[in-house]
């Protein structure tokens, strides 16, 4: 097993932050072709079905199962080689995928992903080639091996992603595209050097692809990614900003000063959906914070009603006293929704110098209860009359004890 796989920058050479991973973590399961006689295949048998030096042979029987197996079958078995046969394995697998016949090398395109795991080198070369295979079949192997290769190795896939991403073949570009967003996940730096050209492009497309995934490096790709973020919500195309206001949420949670500052460049945003992915971050945000408040004073003022309905609500919980009564009446000056006058009105008042009797008394403390002369008279009867009946029972047990005896 060779030494950890180490991503590099292809630009600078340096390392990529990946984050906790190993291939001990990898789970090799999503690796492997799918289920098989290649699995009850021998070792000892692998390398020369996988060669093409034996053409077939007959499975042990095994729970009921026996069968052949041939030199597909062999190829795709090559990840169970002993470590001693590593280096043969990984010749007969570069063989197999320049291989005449589409068949065997759709088997090696399958081997390939869980065998990287061994030994990868020259592999990212044979995959690149088989991406442009003259077979249909073996181009559609190739994508499928791509979207698992790439999260593993982000530096060996590189060059082959930023050509898959751009191909003319809206199908080719989706199955780049959910590779880059399965290598963002885990490698967020991986991810954002994509992301960085990608929003750059004059293909209005490939910006609005690209902005998608920004909601996967939203709370991992650090500064660069709230940078895509910010850049992307500046974009000419308004599909690509409703991408990155789609971050909003995930900021608001992880990062609430990052999405404090997105949301002010966006506050003014005309687009309803837009608008309503920042009403429902606004709510998540802390509204002690005084940027906070700004921006919910200011939207308050905004020309889309709803947004005015959303911050309106916010006002009684952001301030109160003479500061809300005086905001409530700017705003009501202006405003004409009969449900927001409404509401704005009631905010105005001060109800403990405008409100009716029973608006105001809600405000007076409570008096104490005093008892007149009366009520005193009757209570010291009372205690007197229980105080005379305790002494005449402790009289009477006093005389039962003594005529007892």
């Amino acid at each position: 097993m060779p030494s950890d796989y180490i991503a590099r920058d292809p630009r600078t050479g340096k390392a990529i932050s990946k984050g906790v991973f190993s291939y001990k973590d990898e789970d090799i399961r999503m690796l492997l072709p799918s289920s098989g006689p290649w699995q009850r295949i021998p070792v000892i048998e692998i390398l020369p079905l996988a060669s093409g030096r034996i053409k077939k042979i007959e499975l042990p029987l095994s729970g009921g199962k026996g069968g052949f197996a041939g030199r597909i079958d062999g190829i795709k078995a090559l990840n169970r080689v002993l470590d001693a046969d590593v280096d043969r394995a990984h010749e007969e697998l570069l063989n197999a995928l320049d291989d005449d016949y589409p068949d065997v090398r759709i088997a090696a395109l399958k081997a390939m992903p869980s065998f990287s795991l061994r030994k990868s080198v020259s592999i990212f070369q044979f995959l690149s080639d088989r991406l442009i295979d003259e077979n249909e079949s073996v181009r559609d192997a190739s994508r499928d091996c791509l979207k698992l290769l790439a999260p593993i190795f982000p530096s060996g896939c590189e060059g082959i992603l930023r050509r898959e991403l751009r191909n003319l073949s809206k199908e080719y570009r989706s199955d780049a595209f959910e590779a880059l967003r399965l290598t963002a996940k885990r490698w967020p730096e991986a991810g954002c050097l994509h992301l960085d050209e990608l929003i750059r492009e004059e293909d209005e497309d490939l910006r609005r692809r690209g902005s998608k995934i920004l909601k996967t490096i939203a709370s991992s790709g650090g500064a660069s990614g709230w940078d895509l973020i910010s850049w992307s919500l500046q974009d000419e195309d308004v599909q690509v900003r409703r991408n990155a206001s789609q971050t909003f949420s995930a900021l608001a949670s992880s990062e609430p000063r990052i999405a404090i500052i997105l949301i002010e460049s966006v506050i003014g945003e005309e687009d309803k959906i837009i608008r309503k992915n920042v009403i429902r971050t606004l709510k998540k945000l802390d509204v002690q914070n005084p940027r906070v408040t700004r921006m919910i004073i200011d939207g308050a003022r905004s020309r889309d009603v709803e947004m005015r309905k959303a911050c309106v609500s916010q006002l009684s919980i952001i301030l109160s006293g003479d500061r809300l009564r005086e905001i409530a009446e700017e705003l009501l000056r202006h405003e004409t929704n009969p449900d927001l006058r409404k509401k704005l009105t009631s905010l105005s008042i001060d109800i403990t110098m405008e409100g009716t009797e029973v608006e105001k008394n809600r405000f007076l403390a409570p008096l104490e209860y005093v008892e007149d002369e009366f009520e005193k008279e009757q209570k010291s009867i009372k205690n007197n009359k229980l105080v005379k009946g305790e002494n005449d029972k402790q009289e009477l047990g006093r005389r039962n004890g003594e005529g007892s005896r």
